[in-house]
Formats: structure tokens, C-alpha cells, sequence
């Protein structure tokens, strides 16, 4: 028996295809039958990799009387919330502001008329535990509160409404707060945000706060430590997976040791670009650049389609063997202490339990994640041990193997005959806007270590994306094996254009071309997204926002940056790469636009203070093609560097900011002075 999901292209979407409750996807068929049977909509918005929506999935989805009472009381919908981040963020801001959390599965119920949310919680057990009710009483009772259409109902609607409007409609302002005072303000607040110790788990990477901490370090060294700190609880800590290379979600503990294990192609792009920009900074600690080829390593041989893009993320759970009917998670990424005896040498063995914290009686389950001693360094007998174990668990020597293929789904994951051990599902959908993000931190990472394989990367997913994403003059998120599928949103457009702008950078040769393509793609970007009269860029097209309860401007970072934020910071940077003043007109506008809420909840936005840094302290560098390969190496926030061969006599390069040049400079000495 199947339901509505079964023809989806979604891996989220596929998982609940064969469950007994008739899920919809969400279509206008489905939002018009729940008016027409004036049947309150269960939508339920998650995705492939997240470890709780799995667990739901198995049982309250997978339930007979639970879907029998749905079914009849109901209209399902279920959304993969990597295809349409426009609703889930609208119903993600409504589950806050009716519980004051948020997280997935996003479980939330709507009037079907308007589609205003009126309950919504995460995950929901079927028997009363976690401090939660049953699935069953939960649904019973909803279905009785939205037939009696008591005054309640109808207040609380509109107390939703409200808040959602308030929260959406920003007000412009036309008196000028940009000034330096708020920028700093901003860094010091965003960088206690990732300060402070007196708060429990879980623990996430939080790059864009990462990001304007090490912006405010270049003039202070307080917030230089601070993201120095940062950086090093990712790759010395249990986050971090010293075997196969690559970064988990997040971890489950305040102590950075215990992941929640699945891992997310965005996430991975965001730390490398980080982490470069840290290195680039003079903080060359080896760890750092051993994190940043992992990444590289993993993303080569297990995230990397044969068309050259990448690969959206890998579930937390796997199949211990093929007898079990359930995946555990974490089994693929952990270690018994006697495992580790009996696979390494005694001198390794003695080594190993001397760098990483290990027990006998482990840290998760019995058994151990590796999370190395800060004070110890990864050396030959090190290597050689966890070469060992990356033979144990993918089959091959680590040399050797240069591509892993991806489990697609259970099946495959349980059927195929892997010479190591079972692997978790990966989702191999391609989204643009992660995509953009790995771009970008491979971009940067070939910047700094100037290792053509991180360009090599880079550039064979941003030509497919150039080559493949855009169906009848539209851009298009995402790829399922050759098919594109829903218009490009707003962040989409920003993160690709930062990307496009990155390897312009960059690129030792191509700038102009991928300066030219991201003038193109700013262009479109404006076209559908653009607010022409305030400022600022809807979530959505104009043309794509019809069955939306409201009309967002993301402003908020997340594990993403906000688009806004990304946006501004690439108008900004457009405007020094062409010198057309168009674009910095727009950022200014767009920055004014949101400067209240930068005044109120300067912590709910680094993005937009990342965006406002390069407004104020706006750079750009003329110079040789010789001298750009060494300014690319150096950490130089806010600053463009563009090749020019008919530079003055004897200068190798002319430096301005904002709307003044200093004199052309004729040494490189002279050249860091101006950039300090």
C-alpha cells in the first residue's frame, strides 16, 4: 500500500511513501480538498538525514490507529523541508511563537481555510512519555478544538497572524544608523554569543557568528582568541571525524564530544571557509588545515556525483549488519575499546589512547568517539592507527580507495555487499544553495593553501550548476539525477552569487568570467526576488508565492546565513569589483532597511553586521596578477583584489577605501601598510 508520495523525487518524501497514512505532498490539490472537506491540514515538514523525523516515521507514522484516525479527521501533508525552506520557515517562526522552540520533525496543524497554524510541536511519541502526550490523544484532541470554532480558536488564529505579520513586515527607515558604532556593537554581542560556557548542549558550529567574531579579531585580539577557541573545539573534538574526515551536525553534549552523527553539506562548507580564513589569519595550527583536507577528502569520495556537484548529506543512522531491522545511529563512526585493541598495534594502541580520549567503558553507548587531547599532535604512528581503522570501516586501504558510492536509500544501504561497514543513507540530491556553500569554502581554501585540488572541486560543481539548473530561463534549486525541481529562493541566489564572487577571487585566471556570470545571476535574482521599493529580497519569487500564508524577508541566520545578509554583503562586493555604484545603492537601502533590527536583536542577525562591515570598511585592490596570488593568502575581509596590468609606473598596486585612494603602492611593504 502506497500514498501520494510514492511518484516524489524526495528521499524524505520517499521514506513515509509506504506508510498507512495518505500523505499528500503539498499541492493546490491537496489544500483545496482539506476547504472542500473542511478537514483541519496536518503538515509535518522534515528531512532524509534528521534522526528524530526517522524515529516518528517508524512509529507514530507507521501506526495503524493513528493513520486511521488521520485519515479520516485529516488532510496529511508531509514536506521535505531542503525543497521548500520558504514554508518551513514560515511554520518553524509560528511553532516558536506558540512554544518558544522550534526543531524537526516541524509536526504542525492549520486551519484549512487560511492556512494559519493553530497547534504545532516536534516530535510526538505514540504512548505518553518525554514529558509529552500520545500522538493519538493529541490528534483527538485537536480535531474537537477546530470543530467547536470556540472564540479560543478564533483568537488564537489571530494572535498567530499578528505575530507572523509583525515578525515579516519590516519597517523602513530613512534615518541613517549605519555608523561604526553599531557595527562594533553588533561583533561584541554576536561574539557572546559563541563566548559563552554557561550554557548546556547541545553544541552547534554556529559559523555566522564564527564569521563576525573573526572579522572584529582583525582589530582585537579578544575576539581573535575567540574564534581561534571556536575552531579548535571543531577539530579537536568528537564533531569532528578524525577517521574519515568531515564534520557532524552538532553534538549532543556541551563538551564537543558526542555528535549527533549525521552530516550535512553545509555545515562542511561553512567550517572549511572558516577555518581557511582562520589559517589565512596566521593561525596555522595543523589541525586546522588537517580538518580542511578531510573535508576535502570526504567530500571527494563519498559526496561528489560523477557530474561533478555535490551531494546534500548523510544520515546519523546505519544498519549494524544486515540482520537488523533498524539503523543505529552512529554505529559507522564508533569504536569499542577492545575494537581498537584488537585492530591496532600495542605501540598504537598506546599512542592512540595517549592523543584521543578513550575508556573502556566509552562516551556513547559503550563505546567511543574519537575526540583528540587539544595538547596533542597528530603524528606517524597516529596516522598509521586511524589508517587502520578507515580500512576497517570502509573496507579499503584510505590510498586506495578514491570513490565510495553512496547508499541511496535502506535497501541499497542492506543489500549491497560492502567490503567494511554498513554506511549511512546518503541524500544525493543536489541544492543549490549548499552547493554554493562548499563552493565557496573550496574556493577559499584554494586562496589560502594553494592546493589546485580544492579548485578542481569547486569548479567542476559551480560548471554543472552553470550548465544544468536553469530550466525555460529559470533557476532551479535543485537536481534529482538530471531533473530539476522548484525555482530558485532567495538564498539560492545570494549563496550562489558568493560563490560565483569567491572564485573570482580566487581564481588565478578566470575572474572575469565568474564575475560576469554573477552579474548575470544578481540580475535574475533581482528580477523575481528583489522588493522594489523598500529593499531587500522575499524568501520567494513573485511569481512562485501564491499558496504562502505570507511573504518572508529572511533576515535571521540559522545554520545558514540569512540570505539578506549574504546579499547585501555580494552588492557591496559587486560594486568594488565593477565600480558601478548601482550595487552599492542597493546595499544601502537594504542595510537600512533592517538597521532597527539590527539596533533591537543585533543577535538574531551577524550576517547582516558581516554585510555592514563591508559597507563601511569597503576595500579594493588593483594590482598584478603575481601580487594577487600572495594577497589572496592573507585574511582580508571586506577587501576585493582585482588583477590590473596598466597599473603607474613602477607601482604594483593601488589600494582604496571607500571613496578614497591612497597613493599607488610600489612595494609590498608599503602595499601591507595601506591593507593594515
Amino acid at each position: 500500500m502506497t500514498n501520494h508520495l510514492i511518484n516524489t523525487q524526495s528521499l524524505y518524501l520517499q521514506k513515509h511513501a509506504h506508510n498507512p497514512i495518505n500523505w499528500w505532498y503539498w499541492c493546490d490539490e491537496a489544500l483545496n480538498l482539506a476547504k472542500q472537506e473542511d478537514k483541519p491540514i496536518f503538515l509535518s515538514i522534515g528531512y532524509s538525514s534528521c534522526h528524530w523525523c526517522t524515529v516518528m516515521e517508524g512509529e507514530a507514522f507507521s501506526d495503524g490507529a493513528i493513520a486511521s484516525y488521520l485519515n479520516d479527521n485529516f488532510i496529511s501533508i508531509k514536506v521535505d523541508r531542503e525543497e521548500r525552506p520558504d514554508i518551513d520557515s514560515i511554520y518553524m517562526t509560528a511553532l516558536q511563537m506558540m512554544t518558544g522552540q522550534g526543531g524537526w520533525p516541524l509536526n504542525i496543524f492549520l486551519s484549512p481555510d487560511d492556512l494559519v497554524p493553530f497547534y504545532g510541536g516536534t516530535y510526538f511519541p505514540i504512548e505518553p512519555r518525554y514529558g509529552r502526550p500520545g500522538f493519538l490523544q493529541i490528534l483527538q484532541a485537536l480535531r474537537d478544538f477546530y470543530h467547536d470554532k470556540s472564540d479560543k480558536f478564533i483568537s488564537l488564529k489571530n494572535e498567530i497572524v499578528k505575530g507572523l505579520e509583525t515578525n515579516s513586515n519590516i519597517i523602513f527607515t530613512s534615518e541613517n544608523q549605519l555608523t561604526p558604532e553599531l557595527l562594533q556593537q553588533g561583533i561584541a554581542n554576536n561574539s557572546k554569543v559563541i563566548a559563552r560556557n554557561d550554557y548546556g548542549s547541545p553544541r552547534f558550529p554556529m559559523m555566522p557568528y564564527s564569521n563576525i567574531t573573526l572579522q572584529g579579531g582583525v582589530k582585537d585580539k579578544n575576539y581573535r582568541d575567540l574564534a581561534i577557541r571556536r575552531a579548535l573545539d571543531l577539530v579537536n573534538g568528537g564533531i569532528y571525524d578524525h577517521v574519515g574526515g568531515g564534520f557532524h551536525r552538532y553534538t549532543v553534549d556541551a563538551t564537543w564530544t558526542v555528535p549527533h552523527f549525521e552530516k550535512m553539506l553545509y555545515d562542511n562548507g561553512l567550517i572549511m571557509e572558516f577555518l581557511a580564513n582562520l589559517w589565512a589569519n596566521g593561525v596555522e595550527i595543523s589541525e586546522i588545515k588537517r580538518a580542511c583536507e578531510g573535508i576535502k577528502d570526504w567530500l571527494k569520495r563519498e559526496m561528489t556525483s560523477e557530474k561533478g556537484y555535490f551531494y546534500a548529506a548523510q544520515d546519523a543512522d546505519n544498519f549494524a549488519d544486515i540482520h537488523h531491522i533498524e539503523p543505529e545511529e552512529g554505529e559507522f563512526y564508533v569504536w569499542s575499546y577492545q575494537q581498537l585493541k584488537e585492530i591496532l598495534s600495542a605501540e598504537e594502541f598506546n599512542a592512540f589512547i595517549d592523543t584521543f580520549i578513550i575508556s573502556e567503558d566509552g562516551n556513547f553507548e559503550s563505546k567511543n568517539v574519537l575526540q583528540k587531547r587539544e595538547d596533542k599532535s597528530i603524528n606517524e604512528i597516529i596516522n598509521n592507527a586511524l589508517d587502520k581503522l578507515f580500512k576497517v570501516r570502509y573496507g579499503e586501504e584510505r590510498n586506495s580507495l578514491e570513490k565510495f558510492s553512496p547508499a541511496k536509500n535502506n535497501q541499497e544501504a542492506k543489500t549491497f555487499q560492502w567490503l567494511g561497514r554498513i554506511p549511512p543513507v546518503t541524500d544525493t540530491k543536489m541544492i543549490l544553495a549548499w552547493n554554493s556553500l562548499m563552493i565557496s569554502g573550496l574556493a577559499t581554501a584554494y586562496g589560502v593553501f594553494q592546493d589546485v585540488s580544492y579548485l578542481d572541486l569547486a569548479e567542476k560543481a559551480t560548471e554543472f550548476i552553470l550548465n544544468h539548473q536553469w530550466e525555460n530561463g529559470r533557476l532551479h534549486r535543485l537536481n534529482y539525477e538530471g531533473n530539476v525541481a522548484v525555482f530558485a529562493q532567495s538564498e539560492d541566489y545570494s549563496l550562489f552569487i558568493k560563490a560565483l564572487l569567491d572564485l573570482a577571487q580566487n581564481h588565478p585566471t578566470n575572474t572575469g568570467f565568474y564575475l560576469d556570470q554573477a552579474i548575470k545571476i544578481q540580475a535574475e535574482f533581482n528580477q523575481f526576488c528583489q522588493d522594489k521599493e523598500q529593499g531587500g529580497y522575499y524568501n520567494n519569487a513573485h511569481d512562485n508565492s501564491s499558496d504562502l500564508l505570507i511573504r518572508e524577508k529572511s533576515y535571521i541566520d540559522n545554520a545558514t546565513p540569512s540570505p539578506n545578509g549574504i546579499a547585501i554583503a555580494n552588492l557591496v562586493r559587486l560594486h568594488l569589483f565593477t565600480d558601478e555604484e548601482k550595487y552599492l545603492d542597493e546595499a544601502e537601502k537594504t542595510l537600512k532597511l533592517f538597521s532597527d533590527i539590527m539596533n533591537k536583536a543585533s543577535t538574531s542577525c551577524p550576517s547582516l553586521f558581516t554585510a555592514l562591515n563591508w559597507y563601511l570598511n569597503r576595500t579594493s585592490v588593483k594590482t598584478t596578477k603575481d601580487t594577487k596570488l600572495q594577497l589572496i593568502q592573507k585574511y582580508l575581509p571586506n577587501t576585493v583584489i582585482r588583477t590590473d596590468e596598466e597599473l603607474p609606473s613602477n607601482s604594483i598596486a593601488i589600494v582604496c577605501r571607500g571613496v578614497s585612494c591612497f597613493e599607488p603602492a610600489t612595494t609590498i611593504t608599503q602595499l601591507w601598510q595601506q591593507l593594515s
